[in-house]
């Protein structure tokens, strides 16, 4: 992996990745995914959650997939918010 240096100074930073320019920030969330995906398939046991009023059994994988789903979209409508202003 070689950096690109003949770019302007405000342009994203990337890297050649076999031919082909990736930006870092890419490379950042594929990784940041792929470790999700392994920590959710790890993690495969029921789970008691008490909610309010109810108690719900569900197995962790589905709660963990529930959890970063909420996450992802609440990143991206305040992203959308930021961007708007």
């Amino acid at each position: 992996m070689a950096r690109n240096t003949a770019k302007k100074p405000h342009d994203p930073a990337t890297v050649t990745v076999k031919g082909r320019d990736m930006r870092l920030r890419t490379i950042g969330f594929l990784v940041v995914a792929a470790l999700a995906v392994w920590f959710i398939a790890a993690n495969t046991g029921s789970v008691t959650i008490r909610l309010w009023i109810p108690t719900v059994t569900l197995p962790l994988w589905i709660v963990l997939t529930v959890t970063l789903l909420v996450g992802v979209l609440l990143g991206l409508f305040v992203a959308r918010r930021r961007a708007q202003r």
